[in-house]
């Protein structure tokens, strides 16, 4: 017979307006968990950023019903349509060119980045290189 083993829970929330409604709501309720409680607890520790950023988080659930979670920096995507002040990436971003991004903005990002839980470690030159993939994707162009 096997123990229980501990569930995760990956949730992206803006910061201070967690509530017990969905995503959180559902996700933590079918693991037995009161969203209330996560919520009450995000919200405190979100409290020092600015409203509405998105908060990567990831919920441990034991078989006891208790939780613990640790809080990510907001999404590369995120920072960079932040950086440059527009709503999205481009959808076809060969063809639809959304903006520039210079290299000091790139390395401001991965510096932010590199304070993150799970990329702690990880050397900057590999963090920029994933910001400007990024912004690619997001049809934005890196520039000196």
């Amino acid at each position: 017979m096997s123990t229980p083993k501990a569930s995760l829970v990956k949730l992206v929330v803006p910061a201070g307006k967690a509530a017990p409604t969905p995503p959180i709501g559902p996700a933590l309720g079918a693991r037995g968990v009161k969203s209330i409680d996560f919520c009450k607890e995000f919200n405190a520790r979100t409290v020092g950023y600015v409203p509405t950023v998105p908060i990567p988080c990831r919920v441990t659930v034991t078989p006891q019903r208790t939780f613990s979670f640790t809080i990510h920096t907001p999404p590369t995507s995120w920072l960079i349509c932040k950086t440059l002040d527009i709503e999205k990436g481009s959808s076809s971003p060969k063809h639809d060119i959304k903006g520039q991004l210079s290299l000091k903005h790139v390395y401001e990002i991965a510096k932010l980045k590199s304070t993150d839980p799970t990329l702690k470690g990880t050397e900057l030159t590999s963090l920029c290189k994933s910001v400007i993939g990024t912004a690619k994707s997001m049809g934005i162009q890196v520039v000196l």
